[in-house]
């Protein structure tokens, strides 16, 4: 974890740009809890104004627009440089030396005391553009503007981080692949956490000229060793058939096709795997108090980031947002599969949870029990749990309590109930109740949420969607009616289960 400040150290000012990117998102909130008074430089402010606390600053701006800079680094003691173009339409490498040679400039003139900039680890041989571009932005910068700082990363490993959703996206959806020689390209991956800490101890490194760390996990591993690590956490077994075919540009094509919501960027990082892209300075280990993470450790932490990342999202706005449910199939949220269903009540919040918190066990489901029961007979001949736990009382849920084959997650009385399935299925579903008071009466939103693995996973959940479709309506319908019947939660009962 970077280090909390030091109550005699000066107050500095500190700009982050790129505040928007995946590596900026993080860092900023980091600078926050360290102390930092921080400045962010964003072309639309109104995208970061509720993501970070209202302490920090946001100015417009855009480091192709020279005058932008003026304002912007006024003030400012060290300036985070994240910003890359390679997601532009444009000639992505001008607009990067651009930009960099006017952040350069009007950070020297504006007497910033050190740039730290982000990097990529570059090999032997000629050069992807985008790896080309990463060189070239740190060299214009330390040239032209005060000290520079460049840490060259290569794979950053974090839920969310193009690099992560890339090797899970062909995962995932790939049980067999045709590897090309790149695959077998070593590379040295990071966890986000290890770069956000090397950032942040950069404030505080003694630096009178510029200098470049090159920073990477303890284990250099190939793109596919990759692979088949992400397989095995996750529980799939993929098979690579090596060829020495496929170049990188014929790759980048393909992947398009396989993974069209990275198409463009991800066409641009795929033609740099060629590089090996591997620490072959190690000082940064002697210069700062980081020990990264092992890729197997890297990867445990970006699905754990993950889970918890989906237990505080309220899918019930994701879908809405959106622009409305589909008529068939559910909703794509990232790589997951969102299902939602909702009533409206003319009873309070409480009154209608009542039925949600006993809902399982001897209860029963509202709705085509025997349904249920034929799943959890077909589950234990598969081997998983079945129906036979039930639940351990027979009007109070508790975090972690079993219910029949899910396990309770979360619960809020009065307000939500979250269930995980420890059925077998392949892939990880969640079950989630939300209760939300109106001005008059309730709404209740059910929300089924199914994280497919691979082909079968998808499979999986449109052969049977129409099915529980029909069991998930007629479930919401059941708990309406249960509504009256029900009495609403006693709070004394909950303290006799201590």
């Amino acid at each position: 974890m970077p280090p909390t400040r030091s109550p005699d150290r000066r107050p500095r000012r500190v700009l982050v740009t790129g505040a928007s990117g995946y590596v900026g998102g993080r860092l900023v909130p980091a600078l926050e809890a360290r102390g930092e008074p921080v400045r962010c430089l964003a072309r639309n402010p109104r995208y970061l104004a509720n993501r970070f606390s209202g302490r920090t600053e946001i100015l417009a701006g855009d480091v192709l627009d020279p005058d932008s800079l003026v304002e912007a680094l006024q003030g400012v003691d060290t300036a985070y440089y994240l910003v890359h173009s390679m997601g532009s339409k444009a000639d992505f490498e001008e607009q990067d030396r651009l930009g960099a040679g006017n952040f350069a400039r009007a950070a020297r003139v504006r007497s910033v005391r050190r740039v730290i900039y982000l990097g990529g680890l570059i090999g032997d041989g000629e050069l992807s553009p985008h790896l080309a571009s990463r060189r070239d932005v740190g060299r214009i910068l330390a040239a032209e503007g005060p000290p520079t700082l460049e840490f060259r990363a290569s794979i950053i490993i974090g839920s969310g981080s193009l690099s992560f959703e890339l090797l899970r996206s062909l995962v995932n959806k790939l049980p067999c692949m045709v590897t090309p020689r790149w695959v077998r390209t070593p590379a040295q991956p990071i966890a986000i956490d290890d770069v956000i800490a090397y950032l942040i101890h950069g404030l505080d490194l003694d630096l009178e000229r510029s200098a470049v760390f090159e920073i990477g996990g303890p284990r250099r591993v190939t793109y596919g060793e990759l692979m088949h690590e992400y397989a095995r956490q996750v529980g799939v077994r993929r098979v690579m058939v090596p060829v020495p075919l496929l170049s990188p540009r014929l790759s980048s094509l393909w992947l398009g096709l396989v993974t069209p919501v990275y198409a463009r960027v991800g066409r641009k990082l795929v033609t740099s795997l060629r590089n090996q892209t591997v620490v072959r300075d190690a000082a940064a280990l002697d210069r700062f108090p980081v020990r990264p993470l092992d890729v197997r450790e890297a990867i445990e932490r970006a699905l754990s980031e993950e889970d918890g990342a989906m237990a505080r999202t309220r899918w019930s706005d994701a879908v809405s947002s959106g622009g409305g449910q589909p008529l068939w199939g559910g909703k794509r949220v990232g790589s997951r599969i969102v299902d939602r269903q909702q009533a409206m009540v003319e009873v309070g919040a409480e009154r209608a949870f009542a039925p949600i918190e006993r809902i399982g066990g001897t209860n029963g489901w509202y709705y085509a029990n025997w349904l249920w029961v034929l799943r959890g007979s077909a589950d234990l001949l598969l081997g998983g749990v079945g129906m036979r736990r039930g639940r351990p009382h027979p009007t109070e849920l508790r975090h972690g309590d079993p219910l029949d084959f899910w396990r309770v997650e979360a619960v809020q009385p009065g307000r939500l109930l979250r269930l995980r399935a420890e059925m077998k299925v392949p892939g990880r579903a969640w079950l989630q109740f939300e209760v939300e008071p109106l001005k008059v009466g309730s709404r209740i939103t059910q929300t089924a949420i199914f994280d497919p693995l691979g082909l079968g996973g998808l499979l999986y959940w449109y052969l049977l969607y129409p099915i529980h479709r029909l069991i998930f309506r007629g479930m919401l319908h059941g708990i309406v009616r249960r509504i009256d019947s029900a009495p609403a939660r006693d709070p004394e009962p909950r303290a006799k289960r201590e």
